[in-house]
């Protein structure tokens, strides 16, 4: 079985990109109130579509924000797994327009990439799900395995709504398993496996002095520099060598293993460079640069302001200063106590003179992490090799996607991350793009996959 999917595919190729573009088309905007009836323009488009393919079943279902499509096919039987899909309809603002060479909501395909606000985040790997499911039903009249579908409309607003539905609705998403497209490869045509991500919190930290700004000149050396005393208390949360210095920080962390040193090593090597302008990476001493970022906790100054800003010299003492704070976690990190390290270890150091308030980020998530070797894993590895004609590598990723760590949490099913992107896609910029090659190989190796899966 499979094989009839795929040459579905390709017989119908020109008439899916067309409708992956009615798709890109809406802009379904989940920040912005204006764009209200676009989401719910897409979440039908999503609807439709499934029903017109053949599911048993699906809907879009309120939540106290916008709507998720629900929906299911069970007609694989009972001795076959079930999946759920996870993906979201919604996209970033496309600002700025001028920005862009060609209009971000009417596609464009320029040097074998498709050009439009959500070609790859996440219409795009959305889509091509669909896309093989109606491969399937269509040309081969059913699925090798029963699904359940979750697509939202607001991860790009933190899926302010999507954990209350999981968490009272868990009968509905209840699956052996959980598959979720919304991440990327390590370079194009490069297939990988994305076994962990990283945990996410953060704080941000405000220092207030005197009441107003006051003449330095008349009052330096007598009154506390709120931007001086932040800088003091930034300055005591890492040192030289990257090593955060939060007490209990580290603890609980589990060490990066020799087996997963070797993955990471495997993994085809980012000219640092190039992509960022600098001239020399800086990691956690005993850590390279790659294992830093995939698989060691983080610390990040994401803002600092207070005082003078505008052209020349104004001499004052400023009346406050704020920091904001961002650190990325690794398993056996629990973001909950992390802010907690983090308050304590900057009131234990704020100098007197100045009050120190601590604001805790509302959203947090724990880190993931599956092992590479999982049989569900491993068969990922096995598809997309076929499909990319070319050895699967493993890693770890810096970034969070919180619904991954919610599905865990709630159902305990393992999670597979089949991600098709590349680092050229521009997410959240202007320009955003997919490469055409990644949505022809992408749902040949889903094929495979849901083929290898549903007849284990």
């Amino acid at each position: 079985m499979s094989e009839k999917a795929l040459v579905y595919l390709k017989n119908n190729r020109e008439q899916l990109l067309n409708k992956l573009s009615n798709f890109l088309e809406i802009p379904s905007v989940s920040t912005d109130r204006a764009h209200k009836e676009d989401i719910h323009h897409a979440a039908d488009f999503i609807v439709t579509y499934l029903h017109d393919i053949g599911f048993d079943f699906a809907e879009k279902q309120a939540t106290s924000g916008h709507p998720l499509v629900y929906g299911e096919y069970n007609r694989a039987g009972s001795n076959a797994p079930t999946v759920l899909f996870y993906g979201h309809y919604d996209v970033q603002p496309a600002d700025p327009l001028e920005l862009w060479d060609s209009h971000p909501f009417r596609p464009e395909v320029r040097d074998g990439r498709l050009y439009a606000r959500g070609a790859s985040d996440d219409k795009g790997q959305v889509f091509m799900h669909l896309a093989v499911f109606e491969a399937y039903l269509k040309a081969e009249g059913k699925l090798p395995l029963n699904v359940k579908v979750c697509i939202e409309g607001e991860e790009e607003i933190g899926s302010e709504n999507l954990y209350e539905v999981l968490h009272s609705k868990k009968e509905q998403f209840a699956a052996d398993f959980a598959v979720i497209s919304d991440s990327g490869m390590v370079a194009k045509n490069q297939p990988t496996i994305l076994y962990g991500l990283k945990g996410f919190t953060g704080i941000e930290i405000n220092v207030t002095g005197p009441d107003h700004d006051l003449h330095s000149g008349m009052y330096g050396g007598a009154i506390r520099n709120p931007l001086m005393a932040l800088s003091h208390i930034l300055a005591s949360m890492k040192n030289e060598e990257e090593v955060i210095t939060v007490e209990g920080f580290y603890d609980g962390v589990e060490p990066l293993a020799e087996e997963e040193k070797k993955l990471i090593d495997q993994v085809p090597g980012e000219s640092y460079s190039e992509a960022t302008g600098v001239n020399e990476t800086a990691s956690e001493k005993g850590y390279t640069a790659k294992e830093h970022t995939m698989g060691r906790p983080t610390f990040e100054v994401n803002g600092m302001y207070g005082g003078y800003q505008g052209e020349g010299t104004k001499t004052i003492i400023p009346s406050t200063a704020t920091a904001k704070i961002t650190c990325r976690l690794v398993p056996g990190q629990d973001p909950v106590k992390i802010q907690q390290l983090l308050e304590e270890h900057v009131m234990n150091v704020a100098p007197a003179g100045v009050t120190v308030d601590v604001k805790k980020e509302k959203l947090s998530a724990k880190a993931y992490k599956v092992e590479p070797n999982h049989p569900l894993i491993t068969k990922a590895a096995t598809a997309y090799t076929k499909a990319f004609n070319k050895e699967t590598v493993f890693v770890r990723m810096g970034g969070s996607i919180p619904v991954v760590e919610w599905i865990e949490a709630i159902y305990q099913m393992p999670i597979v991350l089949l991600g098709f992107g590349t680092p050229d896609d521009r997410l959240h910029s202007p320009n955003e793009s997919f490469p055409i090659d990644s949505f022809d190989k992408g749902m040949e190796t889903l094929i495979y996959y849901w083929n290898e899966v549903g007849n284990q």
